[in-house]
């Protein structure tokens, strides 16, 4: 496994994060503490969870099952770079979601609990909050390090003006402020090089993909249906609108002799500001072969037909479209 800074930080995180969401809807207690397992042996030790997911478990159980995972022993939670987020609903009363300070400590003191740990390394706000000040955001945020529960405060779906204004407002408090951003990017969704990525950049802050391979839209998904595979619900409602371009992709693919998912992933790694793609696997044999990515050197002629297949915006903004 290599392993990076996360952005200006002096932690090192693996270039794979490990995504947990299948964790209890999709993969089973068992099945998920095996993928936990190879993922250490593997030497992924950057896992990101939510205390939401699990829904259709319940909230939280997700955090519930990485945290019988933890409670194992052997090591467990020392080798992990732990990152979770906060906004979601996590119960019917006002202040049991979203980000005041109430429901940030609140929601801090149940993650703890269900993953049975003394703290969180990466704490996400998991969506922006435009009703709280920041000035009560980082109140909370900053007790939360001061009292040992959270060493580093992250972002989730920000836009780049939310980047700037936080970190801005943080650099008064003389705090660190924003040190990721968890955003969607991946080859048929550029959109985050206009203005999220560059904020990140200028701020020194690791960018940690959601979403890589477009919810299977870019693993393949034409010869797996030809296979007689069935294709993801996001995949079905997307794949007629782009189906021309996975095709050529799929194409491109072939003639480069590598796997479509593995392309993708090693697209996302050649972007410097780019620390850990998240991979979501539902299996251990998922987990092993998202390695392959990490092999995977892209030449400049192979990253231009990519970019023929999928233009992005045009570069960051206000450069992209301003004259």
């Amino acid at each position: 496994m290599e392993f990076t800074h996360l952005g200006r930080l002096g932690l090192k995180v693996g270039r794979l994060c490990l995504g947990t969401m299948n964790f209890g809807p999709e993969t089973t207690e068992p099945d998920s503490h095996a993928i936990m397992d190879r993922a250490l042996e593997h030497g992924i030790n950057f896992f990101d969870t939510a205390n939401v997911y699990g829904r259709s478990k319940g909230v939280g159980a997700t955090e519930t099952i990485i945290g019988n995972w933890f409670a194992k022993g052997g090591g467990r939670r020392e080798k992990v770079v732990l990152a979770t987020k906060v906004y979601g609903e996590m119960g019917p009363w006002p202040n049991e979601s979203r980000l005041s300070a109430l429901a940030i400590r609140t929601a801090c003191e149940g993650s703890l609990r269900r993953l049975q740990t003394d703290h969180i390394d990466l704490y996400q706000m998991h969506h922006v909050y435009r009703e709280a000040d920041w000035a009560e955001l980082w109140q909370a945020f900053e007790t939360l390090v001061q009292q040992g529960k959270v060493l580093y405060v992250g972002s989730s779906n920000f836009a780049g003006w939310h980047i700037a204004r936080a970190n801005e407002t943080a650099r008064e408090r003389r705090f660190l402020g924003l040190v990721s951003e968890q955003c969607l990017y991946n080859l048929n969704d550029r959109m985050s090089e206009l203005e999220v990525l560059p904020a990140c950049e200028a701020y020194g802050m690791g960018v940690i993909p959601w979403s890589p391979l477009a919810g299977g839209l870019l693993g393949g998904v034409l010869g797996k249906i030809e296979g007689g595979r069935r294709s993801g619900e996001w995949v079905q409602e997307d794949l007629p609108k782009y189906r021309d371009r996975i095709e050529a992709y799929e194409a491109f693919c072939a003639e480069l002799g590598e796997a479509p998912a593995d392309v993708a992933l090693a697209w996302l790694l050649a972007n410097p500001v780019v620390a850990a793609p998240i991979i979501g696997p539902r299996t251990t044999e998922q987990l092993d072969g998202s390695l392959r990515a990490l092999e995977l050197t892209l030449d400049e002629a192979t990253m231009a037909g990519l970019d023929e297949i999928f233009p992005g915006p045009g570069g960051a903004a206000p450069e992209a479209y301003a004259w």
